[in-house]
């Protein structure tokens, strides 16, 4: 038989089929078996209002994910249909034009509507409220942002909150829900409702704070930055961006106020089990700097590593050495969750929410660390911690 076998199928043949079988079993089966238990899987009624006033084209991309992950879990619309980014949400609805675009808020709605959709939804979920400014439209990039179409909080906003919590319907908000352009008596409203507080501070990371070597710099960030501090720029190599409501602006550079060369969220070994979620991940996008009250539950936190010189700036600007990342807090039968980040403007679309345990493969290649590939933190961090807010979610309306 062997001699059989080396006589009609030499070894280069049988490499060669070894390999064809391992690519059909790979790129066919596989994923043909992933889409068929995806497929079997029932589907199961949740109910999510959406508030997304950052969307200034059709990518959609302030809350996709969030759309994405509702589908891939197969939950579902109360008609048994399934989430739609460019239609279930409420806030700004982009056209190929400024003429084109239009509004849809909780501005018209009343007391007793805003009620109903209470009703109908077990989880209302903020994703951004920045807005749309001209210049998503048209126009070169400017020294200074521009002027403002529509965005920010607003009363219909804090009327819809303010009914959630008193009916304990779970929340999630995050960055940007109450920084600018969000007015101050909102913000507070927010606030004292919520039980958080803004330090009025937010942060980014850049790898490269030479303007030559990098174009990608706010020219706002660079004008405003060098007329406050002597009219000198002369910065190079990662640094994180400070930017105060007021207008302040500082920077910390890296190896010489904080070690950590991206910004860390850090989990307690506890909530990495509860939530699925990696010790460290990076996370070089926006944050804001807020505090919360004794109520609250810190399931992650940010660690820049800061020197010794590094915590004095943070003092002075009245910034903790640790500040959080994502927050949970319970009201009543329901949970209010807050995340200090712009955790849901994810690059993932398209059908492959369709496909059971594409999470794991998309985890074989990304490593938690690396923060090169933009769509790393989506699938190691916001991804399972998600899935199990939506699951406790699910279950305790469930059980209620």
């Amino acid at each position: 038989m062997k001699k059989f076998w080396s006589k009609y199928f030499p070894a280069e043949l049988r490499l060669l089929s070894f390999w064809f079988f391992l690519a059909l079993l790979f790129f066919v089966v596989t994923p043909i078996l992933s889409f068929g238990i995806w497929y079997l899987t029932p589907s199961s009624p949740f109910g999510v209002l959406l508030v997304n006033k950052t969307v200034p084209n059709q990518a959609y991309q302030e809350h996709q994910s969030v759309h994405w992950l509702l589908n891939h879990f197969k939950y579902t619309k109360l008609n048994g249909g399934f989430y739609d980014k460019s239609k279930d949400y409420f806030g700004f609805f982009p056209g190929n034009t400024l003429e084109e675009s239009s509004i849809n808020d909780l501005s018209s709605l009343s007391s007793s509507e805003i009620d109903n959709l209470l009703n109908k939804n077990e989880l209302i979920y903020y994703a951004d409220t920045y807005g749309v400014y001209e210049n998503d439209f048209n126009g070169p990039i400017l020294e200074s942002p521009s002027k403002k179409i529509y965005g920010g909080m607003d009363q219909s906003d804090m009327k819809l909150l303010k009914a959630a919590f008193a009916k304990e319907v779970d929340i999630i908000a995050e960055f940007n829900t109450i920084a600018s352009p969000t007015g101050k008596a909102v913000r507070m409203e927010f606030e004292n409702l919520a039980e958080i507080k803004w330090t009025g501070w937010i942060t980014r990371y850049f790898d490269e704070l030479d303007t030559l070597l990098n174009n990608d710099l706010p020219r706002w960030l660079i004008k405003g930055y060098v007329n406050q501090h002597d009219g000198v720029w002369g910065l190079a190599g990662p640094g994180m961006v400070f930017v105060h409501e007021n207008g302040s602006l500082e920077i910390l550079q890296f190896g010489k106020d904080f070690l950590n060369n991206v910004p860390n969220i850090i989990s307690t070994s506890k909530n990495q089990k509860k939530y699925e979620i990696p010790e460290i991940v990076k996370y070089p996008y926006w944050i804001d700097v807020i505090l919360v009250s004794r109520d609250f539950e810190v399931i992650s936190y940010y660690d820049l590593l800061p020197t010794e010189e590094g915590l004095d700036k943070l003092r002075e600007m009245g910034v903790p050495r640790y500040f959080p990342a994502a927050v949970v807090k319970e009201n009543g039968q329901g949970k209010f969750y807050y995340f200090c980040g712009d955790f849901a403007d994810n690059p993932v679309s398209g059908s492959s929410y369709k496909f059971f345990g594409i999470s794991k493969l998309w985890r074989m290649f990304l490593q938690a660390e690396d923060y090169s590939q933009r769509n790393s933190f989506f699938w190691n961090y916001y991804y399972p911690l998600m899935k199990n807010i939506l699951k406790d979610s699910e279950a305790r309306q469930k059980h209620d």
